[in-house]
Protein backbone atom coordinates (compact mmCIF):
# COMPACT_ATOMS: atom_id res chain seq x y z
CA UNK A 1 0.00 0.00 0.00
CA UNK A 2 1.57 3.26 -0.96
CA UNK A 3 1.82 6.13 1.67
CA UNK A 4 -0.57 8.57 0.21
CA UNK A 5 -3.31 5.63 0.26
CA UNK A 6 -2.64 4.74 3.39
CA UNK A 7 -3.03 8.32 5.24
CA UNK A 8 -6.54 8.82 2.86
CA UNK A 9 -7.38 5.51 4.91
CA UNK A 10 -6.61 7.22 7.89
CA UNK A 11 -8.65 10.08 7.37
CA UNK A 12 -11.68 8.12 6.31
CA UNK A 13 -11.44 6.66 9.77
CA UNK A 14 -11.15 9.49 11.48
CA UNK A 15 -14.04 11.29 9.63
CA UNK A 16 -15.96 8.20 10.33
CA UNK A 17 -15.24 7.86 13.96
CA UNK A 18 -14.34 11.46 15.08
CA UNK A 19 -11.08 10.23 16.77
CA UNK A 20 -8.88 7.51 16.27
CA UNK A 21 -5.83 5.51 18.16
CA UNK A 22 -2.29 4.88 16.85
CA UNK A 23 -2.85 1.34 18.10
CA UNK A 24 -6.20 0.67 16.36
CA UNK A 25 -4.59 2.08 13.10
CA UNK A 26 -1.14 0.28 13.08
CA UNK A 27 -3.30 -3.18 13.34
CA UNK A 28 -6.36 -2.10 10.80
CA UNK A 29 -3.29 -0.92 8.29
CA UNK A 30 -1.01 -3.92 9.41
CA UNK A 31 1.78 -1.26 9.84
CA UNK A 32 4.03 -0.15 12.65
CA UNK A 33 3.08 2.23 15.28
CA UNK A 34 5.82 4.54 14.10
CA UNK A 35 4.73 4.62 10.72
CA UNK A 36 0.91 5.77 11.97
CA UNK A 37 2.94 8.17 13.95
CA UNK A 38 4.44 9.47 11.49
CA UNK A 39 1.83 9.57 9.12
CA UNK A 40 -0.31 11.40 11.72
CA UNK A 41 2.83 14.00 11.78
CA UNK A 42 2.31 14.93 8.09
CA UNK A 43 -1.35 15.00 8.33
CA UNK A 44 -1.18 17.47 11.42
CA UNK A 45 1.13 19.66 9.29
CA UNK A 46 -0.71 19.78 6.41
CA UNK A 47 -4.03 21.03 9.17
CA UNK A 48 -6.14 17.86 8.07
CA UNK A 49 -5.66 16.49 11.63
CA UNK A 50 -5.52 17.18 15.14
CA UNK A 51 -2.54 15.05 17.23
CA UNK A 52 -3.54 14.16 20.82
CA UNK A 53 -2.01 11.78 22.71
CA UNK A 54 -2.42 8.23 21.37
CA UNK A 55 -4.09 9.38 18.48
CA UNK A 56 -5.72 11.65 16.41
CA UNK A 57 -9.03 13.48 16.38
CA UNK A 58 -10.13 15.97 13.25
CA UNK A 59 -9.28 19.37 13.49
CA UNK A 60 -13.24 20.35 12.79
CA UNK A 61 -14.87 17.71 14.39
CA UNK A 62 -18.29 16.96 12.54
CA UNK A 63 -20.99 18.42 14.74
CA UNK A 64 -23.34 14.96 14.65
CA UNK A 65 -20.79 12.88 14.90
CA UNK A 66 -20.26 10.68 18.46
CA UNK A 67 -17.21 9.01 18.44
CA UNK A 68 -17.42 5.36 19.85
CA UNK A 69 -16.47 4.36 23.57
CA UNK A 70 -13.68 2.02 22.44
CA UNK A 71 -11.96 4.61 20.43
CA UNK A 72 -12.27 7.55 23.14
CA UNK A 73 -11.11 5.37 26.38
CA UNK A 74 -7.61 4.96 24.50
CA UNK A 75 -7.08 9.09 23.62
CA UNK A 76 -5.75 11.52 26.48
CA UNK A 77 -5.53 8.81 29.31
CA UNK A 78 -2.71 10.61 31.65
CA UNK A 79 -5.32 13.69 31.27
CA UNK A 80 -8.42 11.53 32.06
CA UNK A 81 -6.57 10.13 34.88
CA UNK A 82 -5.52 13.20 36.00
CA UNK A 83 -8.59 14.72 36.10
CA UNK A 84 -10.01 11.78 37.98
CA UNK A 85 -7.86 12.59 41.51
CA UNK A 86 -9.02 15.92 41.28
CA UNK A 87 -12.46 15.24 40.92
CA UNK A 88 -13.06 12.37 43.49
CA UNK A 89 -11.29 14.52 46.28
CA UNK A 90 -14.84 15.94 45.59
CA UNK A 91 -16.83 13.22 46.89
CA UNK A 92 -17.59 12.73 50.29
CA UNK A 93 -18.35 9.49 51.73
CA UNK A 94 -22.56 8.37 51.69
CA UNK A 95 -23.26 10.91 48.89
CA UNK A 96 -25.44 10.38 45.48
CA UNK A 97 -23.08 10.67 42.88
CA UNK A 98 -24.18 10.99 39.85
CA UNK A 99 -22.09 9.29 36.34
CA UNK A 100 -22.90 10.40 32.64
CA UNK A 101 -21.25 8.13 30.11
CA UNK A 102 -17.96 8.79 28.56
CA UNK A 103 -14.46 8.02 29.00
CA UNK A 104 -13.50 10.82 31.39
CA UNK A 105 -16.18 9.98 33.77
CA UNK A 106 -15.42 6.17 33.52
CA UNK A 107 -11.90 7.10 34.95
CA UNK A 108 -13.64 8.88 37.44
CA UNK A 109 -15.71 6.12 38.07
CA UNK A 110 -12.54 3.86 38.88
CA UNK A 111 -11.27 6.28 41.51
CA UNK A 112 -14.74 6.20 42.86
CA UNK A 113 -14.01 2.08 43.80
CA UNK A 114 -12.37 3.23 46.82
CA UNK A 115 -15.06 5.34 49.03
CA UNK A 116 -17.60 3.91 51.10
CA UNK A 117 -21.44 3.93 51.12
CA UNK A 118 -21.46 5.73 47.68
CA UNK A 119 -24.97 5.90 46.14
CA UNK A 120 -24.09 5.91 42.42
CA UNK A 121 -26.37 6.87 39.14
CA UNK A 122 -25.22 6.78 35.88
CA UNK A 123 -26.72 5.87 32.65
CA UNK A 124 -23.51 4.68 31.43
CA UNK A 125 -22.74 1.08 30.18
CA UNK A 126 -19.25 1.27 31.10
CA UNK A 127 -19.80 2.07 34.43
CA UNK A 128 -22.29 -0.49 35.51
CA UNK A 129 -20.21 -3.20 34.43
CA UNK A 130 -17.34 -1.81 35.97
CA UNK A 131 -19.37 -1.92 39.32
CA UNK A 132 -20.71 -4.92 39.06
CA UNK A 133 -17.46 -6.60 38.72
CA UNK A 134 -15.63 -5.20 41.81
CA UNK A 135 -17.98 -2.50 43.70
CA UNK A 136 -17.75 -2.75 47.30
CA UNK A 137 -20.85 -4.44 48.99
CA UNK A 138 -22.33 -0.75 50.67
CA UNK A 139 -22.56 0.93 47.04
CA UNK A 140 -25.28 0.84 45.83
CA UNK A 141 -25.46 1.47 41.55
CA UNK A 142 -28.92 2.77 39.91
CA UNK A 143 -29.46 2.63 36.70
CA UNK A 144 -30.83 4.95 34.27
CA UNK A 145 -32.22 3.06 31.27
CA UNK A 146 -32.87 4.25 27.91
CA UNK A 147 -31.50 4.15 24.75
CA UNK A 148 -28.04 2.62 23.68
CA UNK A 149 -25.98 5.64 21.85
CA UNK A 150 -22.33 5.44 20.08
CA UNK A 151 -20.53 6.24 23.56
CA UNK A 152 -22.58 3.55 25.16
CA UNK A 153 -24.94 5.60 27.43
CA UNK A 154 -28.66 5.21 27.74
CA UNK A 155 -30.66 8.00 26.75
CA UNK A 156 -34.09 9.30 26.05
CA UNK A 157 -37.72 10.03 27.61
CA UNK A 158 -37.55 6.47 29.70
CA UNK A 159 -33.68 7.88 31.09
CA UNK A 160 -35.30 12.01 31.53
CA UNK A 161 -38.76 10.78 33.16
CA UNK A 162 -36.77 8.62 35.59
CA UNK A 163 -34.06 11.16 36.42
CA UNK A 164 -36.86 13.99 37.31
CA UNK A 165 -37.61 11.94 40.48
CA UNK A 166 -33.97 11.99 41.71
CA UNK A 167 -32.35 14.48 44.51
CA UNK A 168 -28.28 14.19 43.74
CA UNK A 169 -25.36 15.53 45.68
CA UNK A 170 -23.01 15.43 42.65
CA UNK A 171 -23.08 15.03 39.03
CA UNK A 172 -19.65 14.29 37.26
CA UNK A 173 -20.61 15.36 33.00
CA UNK A 174 -18.21 14.32 30.52
CA UNK A 175 -18.81 16.15 27.15
CA UNK A 176 -18.01 16.39 23.48
CA UNK A 177 -16.79 19.67 23.70
CA UNK A 178 -16.89 23.34 25.50
CA UNK A 179 -17.36 26.84 23.71
CA UNK A 180 -17.86 30.24 25.23
CA UNK A 181 -20.88 30.66 23.13
CA UNK A 182 -22.18 27.29 22.41
CA UNK A 183 -21.78 26.26 25.69
CA UNK A 184 -20.77 21.92 26.17
CA UNK A 185 -22.27 20.24 23.61
CA UNK A 186 -22.82 16.51 22.17
CA UNK A 187 -23.92 15.16 18.97
CA UNK A 188 -26.62 13.39 20.15
CA UNK A 189 -29.84 15.44 20.69
CA UNK A 190 -31.30 12.54 23.39
CA UNK A 191 -27.94 12.60 24.95
CA UNK A 192 -28.02 16.35 25.59
CA UNK A 193 -31.54 16.02 27.27
CA UNK A 194 -30.80 13.59 29.65
CA UNK A 195 -27.50 15.16 30.81
CA UNK A 196 -29.17 18.30 31.23
CA UNK A 197 -31.93 16.61 33.27
CA UNK A 198 -29.33 14.77 35.27
CA UNK A 199 -27.62 18.77 35.78
CA UNK A 200 -31.28 19.90 37.03
CA UNK A 201 -31.39 17.70 39.84
CA UNK A 202 -27.73 17.59 40.95
CA UNK A 203 -26.84 20.11 43.36
CA UNK A 204 -23.17 20.31 42.08
CA UNK A 205 -23.07 20.43 38.68
CA UNK A 206 -19.10 19.41 37.63
CA UNK A 207 -18.05 19.03 34.08
CA UNK A 208 -14.83 17.03 33.14
CA UNK A 209 -13.06 18.06 30.43
CA UNK A 210 -9.81 17.60 29.03
CA UNK A 211 -7.95 19.91 27.07
CA UNK A 212 -8.79 19.04 23.37
CA UNK A 213 -12.34 19.53 24.08
CA UNK A 214 -12.16 23.74 23.91
CA UNK A 215 -13.62 25.07 20.83
CA UNK A 216 -15.08 21.42 19.86
CA UNK A 217 -18.85 22.39 19.18
CA UNK A 218 -21.53 19.21 19.17
CA UNK A 219 -24.67 19.64 17.73
CA UNK A 220 -26.13 19.88 20.47
CA UNK A 221 -25.85 22.10 23.72
CA UNK A 222 -26.57 20.24 26.94
CA UNK A 223 -26.45 23.77 28.86
CA UNK A 224 -24.54 27.29 28.87
CA UNK A 225 -20.72 27.50 30.48
CA UNK A 226 -22.99 30.05 33.21
CA UNK A 227 -24.70 26.99 34.89
CA UNK A 228 -21.52 24.65 35.39
CA UNK A 229 -20.57 24.85 39.13
CA UNK A 230 -17.24 23.02 38.80
CA UNK A 231 -14.91 22.35 35.64
CA UNK A 232 -11.81 19.88 35.68
CA UNK A 233 -9.75 20.32 32.84
CA UNK A 234 -5.72 19.59 32.44
CA UNK A 235 -3.00 21.98 32.30
CA UNK A 236 -2.34 21.84 29.04
CA UNK A 237 -5.18 24.36 27.93
CA UNK A 238 -3.96 27.60 26.94
CA UNK A 239 -4.55 30.58 29.01
CA UNK A 240 -6.73 32.31 26.84
CA UNK A 241 -9.27 29.61 27.42
CA UNK A 242 -8.67 29.76 30.86
CA UNK A 243 -9.26 33.10 31.24
CA UNK A 244 -12.48 33.04 28.66
CA UNK A 245 -13.74 29.79 30.81
CA UNK A 246 -13.32 32.15 33.90
CA UNK A 247 -15.96 34.82 32.75
CA UNK A 248 -18.39 32.42 32.92
CA UNK A 249 -17.80 29.34 35.67
CA UNK A 250 -16.20 30.71 39.23
CA UNK A 251 -14.57 27.08 40.10
CA UNK A 252 -12.09 25.80 37.99
CA UNK A 253 -9.90 23.35 38.71
CA UNK A 254 -6.93 22.07 36.81
CA UNK A 255 -5.30 19.01 37.11
CA UNK A 256 -1.88 18.25 36.24
CA UNK A 257 -0.45 16.34 33.74
CA UNK A 258 2.58 18.29 32.18
CA UNK A 259 4.30 17.36 35.40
Amino acid sequence: MLATQRRELILHSIENDGAVTVSRLAISLNVSEMTVRRDLDILEKSGQVRKVHGGATATRMNKSVEPGFAAKVQLEQRAKSAIAKVAVEMVQPGAAVALTAGSTTYAIARALMGIPNLTLITNSIRVVELFHDGAASDTEVIVIGGTRTPSDALVGPMAVGSIEKLNIDLCFMGVHGLDAQAGITTPNLLEAETNRALANVSRQFVVVADSTKWGVIGLHTIAPLSEVSTLITDDRISRSAITTLKEHVDDIRVASVLE
